[in-house]
C-alpha cells in the first residue's frame, strides 16, 4: 500500500537526523523553502498517479483509497502535501470532467512523467466570485483566442508545465459568460505572459505561490475544455471532488498535533503531577481525538457518497468540507492550549506544531471558503425539506463500511444540485431502531434527528430572498446546523456497520457516544453532565496510540 510506503519512507519524524524529520521539515519552511527531501520521497513512489484516473495509466479509482494515501503526506507536511499534490489534483480534475479525449491524454502524461499543472481559479479583486473573474480569452481579429489580464496567487504558477485557467470568453452577461482553458507553457509565445513574484504568507511558506499576467497572449484553438461557457458548471462538478478530499487529507494535520501534544504531556510535570493524569488535560486529548474521529466518519462517508450517490453528491461535499475544517481548526487551537508557550516557539522538539496551526487555514480554506461551501447548501435546504426529509429510502450499506467495495468513480453522474435527495437523512431515522444502541448513544442520536425535524420546518418557510447571496448571516446557520446532522449520521453509522466486523476500540460504543455528544453541544443543545470514564478512556487511548507510534484514525493506521 502506498500510504505504508510513504511512512516508511518518511521514517521518524522526532529523528533529529532524519532529513524527512520535523526538524528537516521546521528548516525548510524558516528559508521559505519547498521540501526538497520530502518532494524526492513523493517522487520515488509516483505519487502523481494517485490523482490520474486507473483508464489513462493512473491509481486514481476510489476516492477513500486517494485520502489514505495523502494523510500521512499532510501529516508530515502539509505544504508538502499542498503544493507537490494537491495543486496539480485542483486542476486535473476539471480535465478528467470535461476534457476530451486528447486533453485527458496529455494531462495524464504530463502527469505521469512527475510534470505539474497549476490551477488559476481566483483572482484578488473578486475573491470567492470566480464567476466574476476579469482574466479574459476573447477572440482577436484573426478568431484566435487571446488571453488578457492575470490571475494571483496559484500554487506552482512558475513550475507548472500547463495550467488550467478559468477565463471570461463572452462578454455577454450571465453564466454561460466563462470557459476553462488548458494551456501549455511550451504552447505560449514569450513574452505575451510573465511570472507575477510570490506573496509573503505566514502559512504554507513552501508552497510556490505565484501569479501569471497575460498581454494579448494567444492560445492553441484546442485550450477550451468541454462545451464552451461551461466553465461554472465545470467548476462545481469538480469541486465535489476536491471539497471532499482536501479537508479530509488535512485530518493529517490534526493527528500531528495530537502527536505532539501526547509527547508534550507524557513529558511533562506541573506540581509535582504528570500532565497526563490532570482531568482538564485528558478532557482537552478526548476531545480533540473525538473531533478526529468524527471528520474521519465524515469524511469517509462523503469520499465513498461520490461513489454510491454521485447525484446526491454536491450537497454532501460542501457540508462535509465547511464541517470538517471548523473541526479541525477548533480542535488544533485547543491543543495549543495545552502545550502553552510552547506552542510560539519556532524551533526545538515542539517547534512544529506551530508550523502546522499555521499552515492548517489555507490546507482546509483550499479552494473555497467555508462560507462559499454553505452558501452552496443553503438553496438545496427548501426542497429537502420539502421531500427528502419527510421520509425515503436510505442508502445502500456501503456506503458506511470504510474500505468496502466501491463503484468506478464517474465524473459524468455529478451533478450541480441533489434534486431534493438526501439519502442519509433516511439513514438517520432508521439509526433510531437499530438493535442493541446503548441508551446513551439513543439519547444523543434523538437529539440530531430532533434537529433535522426542527431544519425541516425552518427551511421550508425560507423565502427565495434568503437563498440568496444577499441572505442575512444568521440563514447561513441552517446549512452549519444540516452539516452537523450529517456528521452525526455518519458518525453513527460508520459505528453501526462496522462493530459487527471490528473489535476492540471501534466496535466499542464510547467514542460514538462521546462523538454525538460533541455535535450536540455544536447544535447549542445540553449535551448533559460530561461522563468523566470517557474522558479517561479516549485520553488514554491517545497516549497509548502516540507511545507505540500509532496513527490517530479510527484504524490507527
Amino acid at each position: 500500500m502506498i500510504a505504508t510506503e510513504l511512512e516508511r519512507r518518511f521514517g521518524d519524524p522526532w529523528d533529529s537526523g532524519n532529513p524527512t524529520g520535523h526538524a528537516a521539515v521546521l528548516a525548510a519552511d524558516e528559508r521559505g523553502e519547498t521540501f526538497a527531501a520530502g518532494e524526492q520521497v513523493l517522487d520515488a513512489v509516483g505519487l502523481n498517479a494517485e490523482f490520474v484516473p486507473v483508464d489513462l495509466g493512473g491509481r486514481l479509482a476510489r476516492l477513500d483509497h486517494l485520502i489514505q494515501v495523502m494523510r500521512p503526506v499532510f501529516r508530515r507536511d502539509p505544504a508538502l502535501g499542498l503544493g507537490y499534490g494537491v495543486s496539480s489534483l485542483i486542476a486535473a480534475v476539471n480535465v478528467w470532467a470535461a476534457g476530451d479525449a486528447s486533453q485527458r491524454r496529455r494531462v495524464a502524461d504530463l502527469l505521469l512523467a512527475g510534470g505539474r499543472v497549476a490551477a488559476g481559479y481566483h483572482e484578488l479583486a473578486h475573491g470567492n466570485d470566480f464567476a466574476g473573474n476579469d482574466l479574459s480569452a476573447l477572440p482577436g481579429p484573426d478568431g484566435v483566442l487571446r488571453l488578457n489580464g492575470r490571475k494571483e496567487v496559484i500554487a506552482n504558477a512558475g513550475r507548472a508545465e500547463a495550467m488550467v485557467l478559468f477565463a471570461r470568453t463572452s462578454s455577454e452577461p450571465g453564466s454561460r459568460s466563462h470557459s476553462q482553458l488548458l494551456a501549455e507553457r511550451a504552447d505560449l509565445p514569450a513574452g505575451a505572459f510573465r511570472d507575477l513574484p510570490r506573496f509573503p504568507t505566514s502559512g504554507m511558506r513552501g508552497v510556490q505561490l505565484g501569479g501569471l499576467e497575460f498581454r494579448d497572449c494567444p492560445v492553441p484553438a484546442d485550450a477550451v475544455l468541454g462545451v464552451p461557457g461551461h466553465g461554472v458548471e465545470t467548476a462545481l462538478r469538480s469541486f465535489q471532488i476536491t471539497r471532499t478530499v482536501l479537508p479530509a487529507m488535512a485530518t493529517g494535520i490534526l493527528e500531528a498535533g495530537l502527536d505532539v501534544t501526547a509527547r508534550f504531556v507524557d513529558a511533562r510535570m506541573l506540581y509535582g503531577r504528570s500532565l497526563a493524569d490532570m482531568p482538564h488535560i485528558r478532557s482537552i486529548l478526548a476531545d480533540a481525538f473525538v473531533d478526529l474521529l468524527i471528520c474521519e466518519c465524515l469524511a469517509t462517508v462523503t469520499a465513498r457518497s461520490v461513489h454510491l450517490l454521485p447525484d446526491e453528491t454536491s450537497l454532501y461535499a460542501s457540508a462535509s468540507k465547511y464541517f470538517i475544517a471548523t473541526l479541525l481548526t477548533d480542535a488544533v487551537y485547543e491543543l495549543s492550549r495545552v502545550l502553552g508557550a510552547q506552542f510560539y516557539l519556532r524551533d526545538g522538539e515542539y517547534g512544529i506544531f506551530q508550523k502546522h496551526l499555521r499552515d492548517l487555514p489555507p490546507a482546509s480554506f483550499g479552494h473555497s471558503a467555508r462560507a462559499t461551501c454553505l452558501g452552496t447548501v443553503l438553496p438545496q435546504l427548501p426542497r429537502l425539506a420539502r421531500k427528502a426529509w419527510r421520509g425515503g429510502d436510505a442508502p445502500p450499506s456501503e456506503v458506511y463500511r470504510p474500505g468496502g467495495p466501491l463503484p468506478p468513480l464517474s465524473f459524468d453522474r455529478l451533478t450541480l444540485s441533489s434534486g431534493g435527495r438526501d439519502s442519509h437523512s433516511a439513514a438517520l431515522t432508521a439509526a433510531l431502531d437499530a438493535p442493541d444502541v446503548p441508551a446513551d448513544l439513543r439519547r444523543h442520536l434523538l437529539v440530531a434527528a430532533n434537529e433535522l425535524g426542527t431544519l425541516g420546518l425552518e427551511c421550508a418557510a425560507l423565502a427565495p430572498r434568503d437563498l440568496t447571496v444577499d441572505a442575512p448571516p444568521e440563514v447561513l446557520e441552517l446549512p452549519a446546523r444540516y452539516a452537523a446532522v450529517l456528521a452525526a449520521t455518519a458518525c453513527v453509522n460508520v459505528w453501526l456497520h462496522s462493530r459487527d466486523r471490528s473489535e476492540g476500540f471501534l466496535a466499542d460504543p464510547q467514542w460514538v457516544t462521546a462523538a454525538l455528544r460533541r455535535i450536540a453541544g455544536r447544535l447549542g443543545r445540553d449535551p448533559g453532565p460530561r461522563p468523566r470514564h470517557h474522558d479517561e478512556a479516549l485520553a488514554a487511548e491517545v497516549l497509548a496510540r502516540h507511545r507505540r507510534g500509532g496513527g490517530f484514525g479510527l484504524f490507527g493506521l
